[in-house]
């Protein structure tokens, strides 16, 4: 993110806990600064740091028949007090400029014995995605690193079948770990 040119901007989310689903008491056991702290899957973190030109994921789904799904590749061009201004640059809606607003998020599954509520952007830096995340996209260059083999087949032709063209795509392989 250093090598971006622009002013970095620090968006803090405002975590609680879900009143619905504990009881009375523990939300007073439980500090914010606590809650700042926790990290879920899927749920952006506490501190989210971005600038304009940067490449993030949306995490939820916010309105599919914009093209605002999980996994939706933007590039960020504005960012204000309360919004984030991106245009988007994978799927049916490429090249569209998008508002992106604050919403409530909560963890699907949790060890803790109640249910964080965070209300933050839903986007996470994305310089590179795991193969599962490209599934569906077309892409124009695709770097490929896989520093283990595949678990499965299906999955290295998923890998390889999102890159549009031959030329576009790289591959690394560490076979450090293959002793023969």
């Amino acid at each position: 993110m250093s090598q971006i040119e622009g002013e970095e901007v620090t968006y803090l989310s405002s975590d609680s806990v879900c009143k619905a689903t504990t009881s009375k008491s523990i939300e007073h056991i439980y500090p914010t600064e606590f809650l700042n702290s926790l990290k879920f899957p899927g749920i952006p973190n506490h501190e989210l740091r971005l600038k304009v030109g940067l490449p993030v994921m949306l995490l939820q789904n916010i309105n599919q028949s914009a093209g605002l799904c999980n996994g939706t590749r933007m590039t960020i061009t504005q960012l204000g007090n309360k919004y984030i201004k991106a245009k988007i640059i994978t799927g049916t809606q490429l090249g569209q400029k998008v508002y992106i607003p604050q919403i409530n998020m909560s963890p699907s599954e949790s060890k803790w014995p109640f249910v964080l509520k965070r209300r933050q952007y839903p986007l996470t830096v994305c310089f590179a995605m795991t193969i599962n995340k490209s599934q569906g996209q077309s892409l124009k260059t695709i770097g490929l690193y896989l520093s283990k083999q595949v678990y499965c087949h299906g999955q290295l032709y998923m890998a390889l079948s999102r890159v549009t063209n031959r030329k576009g795509l790289k591959v690394l392989i560490d076979d450090s770990e293959c002793h023969g």
